[in-house]
C-alpha cells in the first residue's frame, strides 16, 4: 500500500536562461515538471511511498521522465505507455524585475491526454492512503477529467489542488467542476488568486476559508498567500505560519506544488497541523532555491531550514 498516490501529466521543460527573452533564445535548458509529479518526487524524497499514474510516449523522452521519477524514489511502475505519441511542453521565460515569469504550453494531444479509464490500474488508487489530484488534470479535456472523476470515487480520501491555468479552461468551468470536488475532498490547496477568481472571495484569508469551508465541510482548508505565507482553517480553528524565511529566489515554479508536498508529508506522517503549516512553508522556501519544478530536498533540509541553523555547514 502506498501512502500517497498522484495522477496526472507531466511535460518537458524547456526554460531560456535568464536574462534571455523568447526572441532572443539560443538555448534552452531541459527538465520534467507537471503539478501532481511535482508533489509525488518531493513526497518520496521525503520517505512517503509515493507512485504516480500517468501516460508517456514510448520514446526516450518518456523514458526519461520515467527514470528520473524512479529515481526521486515514486513508483512508476502504474505508468502506461503510449506508442506513436508524445510529451507536453512548456517553455519558460525567466524576467528580471520588472519583467514577469513568462509561460509558453505545447501539450495538445499528448500520451497522457489520450489515456482512458480503461487502461488505468485503479488498484493503487483504492489501496492508498490519500490520493492526490489537481485541477490542471480536468482541465486538460473529458478524458482527463473523466479519469479525475473516476479517482475521486474509487480513492479512500484524497487532496485537490485548484491549480487553476486561464489557458486552459474558464473560472466558471472550473467552479463547475469544483462543486463536484467540494463536497467530498479532504485537503484542499489553492491561492488567493484563484479565490477571487473562481468564487469571487474578495475578503480576509479568515472569510474566505470560512466561505469555502461552507462548500466543503469534510475538508481541511489552505490559501497560500505568497510571501505571507499560508492560512490553515481545520475544525473552526485558523492556523498560521509563526516565522517567515529568508528566500533568495531562484526558481518560483513549483513552490506550490512543494508547500502541498511538506503539508501532505507532514499530516501523513500525523504531525499536528500547525506543525503541517511550518513545513509546507519551509518546503516551499527551500525549493524557491532550487532551480527546476522538483523540490530537491530531504527530511534533514526541512529540519535545518526550521531550526535556523548556520549559512555554512562543514
Amino acid at each position: 500500500m502506498h501512502d500517497l498516490v498522484t495522477l496526472g501529466e507531466i511535460l518537458l521543460r524547456l526554460a531560456i536562461p535568464s536574462p534571455a527573452r523568447f526572441e532572443t533564445a539560443r538555448q534552452l535548458d531541459v527538465q520534467i515538471g507537471g503539478a501532481e509529479a511535482n508533489v509525488a518526487a518531493a513526497c518520496a524524497r521525503l520517505g512517503l511511498r509515493v507512485a504516480w499514474i500517468s501516460s508517456l510516449p514510448a520514446n526516450q523522452w518518456g523514458e526519461r521522465a520515467r527514470h528520473e521519477l524512479a529515481g526521486h524514489g515514486v513508483d512508476c511502475s502504474f505508468v502506461h505507455t503510449r506508442p506513436n505519441a508524445r510529451m507536453g511542453l512548456y517553455f519558460v521565460e525567466y524576467g528580471v524585475a520588472p519583467r514577469p515569469v513568462r509561460v509558453l504550453y505545447d501539450r495538445r494531444d499528448s500520451a497522457f491526454a489520450r489515456m482512458t479509464e480503461a487502461e488505468t490500474d485503479w488498484e493503487p488508487v483504492r489501496r492508498a492512503r490519500l490520493v492526490h489530484l489537481t485541477g490542471i488534470t480536468p482541465a486538460l479535456g473529458e478524458g482527463p477529467r473523466a479519469l479525475v472523476r473516476r479517482a475521486m470515487r474509487e480513492a479512500a480520501a484524497f487532496a485537490f489542488d485548484v491549480n487553476y491555468r486561464a489557458t486552459l479552461w474558464t473560472p466558471a468551468d472550473a467552479r463547475r467542476f469544483l462543486d463536484e470536488v467540494l463536497p467530498e475532498v479532504r485537503y484542499l490547496f489553492l491561492g488567493e488568486s484563484e479565490a477571487r477568481t473562481i468564487f469571487d472571495l474578495t475578503g480576509t484569508a479568515e472569510q474566505t476559508l470560512e466561505a469555502l469551508a461552507r462548500l466543503a465541510p469534510k475538508a481541511t482548508l489552505s490559501l497560500q498567500q505568497g510571501e505571507a505565507g499560508s492560512t490553515v482553517l481545520a475544525g473552526g480553528r485558523f492556523y498560521r505560519p509563526r516565522r517567515r524565511f529568508n528566500v533568495q529566489l531562484v526558481d518560483p515554479l513549483g513552490a506550490g506544488d512543494a508547500y502541498v508536498a511538506g503539508f501532505l508529508w507532514a499530516v501523513l506522517g500525523k504531525r499536528e497541523l500547525q506543525e503541517a503549516v511550518e513545513i509546507g512553508n519551509a518546503v516551499a522556501a527551500l525549493k524557491c532555491s532550487i532551480w527546476g519544478d522538483v523540490a530537491l530536498v530531504t527530511p534533514r533540509d526541512v529540519e535545518e531550514v526550521l531550526a535556523d541553523g548556520p549559512d555554512v555547514r562543514r
